[in-house]
């Protein structure tokens, strides 16, 4: 262990150039993750932030939210069912808005979101003709206050606040009461006004989420229930699961850049191990010293691919690229990087065994 050390110090050009490829990997892969996490928040984060347990669909709907109806004595039916804490109507509708001093033509896509059981760090319940919405359109210069007016009709909206990760199929999101998106679509869409108690879909709060949902499925016959998780896997992908696969793909070429890294190195080093072996090393202290250098080199590499990926994000100009780090997929990249530094550096451990003393001095003098 020392000795990896020792050598660190007095020789860290020899492991520049590893370090290099390992902090251009990591960037690599916190860029990818940020990206992910964009896209996911950008896609199904109207879903992931709800706080209900369950989202009821009808059963023909393919648990897409726009293809949903369930009608009134359903969804009295389901508030009705045992283990259900809490029932409430969650729609949508999708319009065009317009902001102050626009242009006629100039409108920005929104989806209007009507709701009953609160949203993760929202109030609990929203004034009619006021929104809570998604903070990317700060970045066009709405503000707390600001008047937003929406569809044919301009039906006014008043921003009330900001919320991040609350998009839905890349579409900022307008949270409202469900009275408002009443009134939002009588006004604007008059011929898909539901019918009087009914409502595209119910998020239902409670204790016992699998006896539940199988509970309302069977009482009202109609209804397909899942998961508020399974809910937001169904909302269609826009590229997160490829890149995923992308990131799987940087793992495997890091641990591979490692390993080839460590295996010169330790053909170079076939003498030196000869002589530790030949005063009583033993073969997993060698190799500890191995793994002690490829852990430091990723450290090294991760911190430095985590500055520069923070200071990506601040630079990133306004209404741009969907990219979003968060301490969960920065530490779940630092450390898929450490452990492909640690697979790649094992590799060497077969060679390291295979040394004998007396040959490796032999050819080293």
């Amino acid at each position: 262990m020392k000795l990896a050390w020792r050598e660190l110090r007095r020789r860290p050009g020899r492991f520049a150039a590893a370090t290099a490829i390992l902090f251009l990997l990591g960037s690599l892969l916190l860029l990818l993750s940020g990206l992910v996490e964009g896209l996911n928040a950008n896609n199904d984060g109207l879903l992931r932030s709800q706080s209900a347990d369950l989202i009821v669909f009808s059963s023909t709907a393919q648990e897409s939210i726009p293809q949903s109806l369930i009608p009134g004595d359903a969804v009295a039916t389901i508030a009705a069912t045992d283990g259900v804490i809490a029932a409430g109507s969650l729609g949508l509708v999708q319009l065009g808005g317009r902001l102050p001093g626009a242009a006629p033509r100039d409108l920005i896509d929104v989806v209007i979101v009507g709701y009953d059981l609160p949203f993760a760090g929202l109030p609990e319940s929203m004034p009619d003709g006021d929104a809570w919405v998604d903070s990317t359109l700060r970045d066009r210069g709405v503000r707390v206050g600001t008047i937003i007016r929406v569809g044919a009709a301009r039906t006014p909206l008043r921003v009330a606040g900001f919320s991040d990760g609350i998009g839905f199929q890349t579409q900022p999101t307008m949270l409202v009461s469900s009275a408002s998106l009443r009134e939002a679509v009588a006004a604007n869409k008059p011929d898909a006004v539901l019918p009087e108690g009914a409502t595209q879909v119910v998020v239902v709060d409670t204790s016992t989420p699998a006896a539940t949902a199988g509970g309302i499925d069977q009482a009202t016959g109609s209804t397909t229930t899942v998961t508020r998780a399974a809910a937001a896997d169904a909302i269609p992908d826009t590229g997160g699961g490829v890149l995923q696969q992308i990131i799987g793909l940087t793992v495997v070429i890091a641990a591979a850049v490692v390993a080839l890294f460590f295996a010169l190195l330790t053909g170079e080093r076939v003498g030196l191990y000869g002589v530790l072996k030949a005063i009583g090393a033993r073969n997993r202290s060698i190799f500890a010293a191995v793994i002690t250098q490829a852990v430091v080199l990723s450290l090294i590499a991760g911190v430095i691919a985590g500055a520069v990926s923070i200071a990506f994000e601040a630079a990133l100009l306004a209404d741009s690229i969907p990219f979003t780090l968060t301490p969960a997929r920065v530490g779940t990249s630092l450390a898929l990087l450490l452990l492909a530094s640690v697979l790649g550096a094992s590799f060497s451990l077969r060679r390291i065994l295979r040394i004998d003393p007396a040959s490796a001095i032999g050819t080293s003098t």
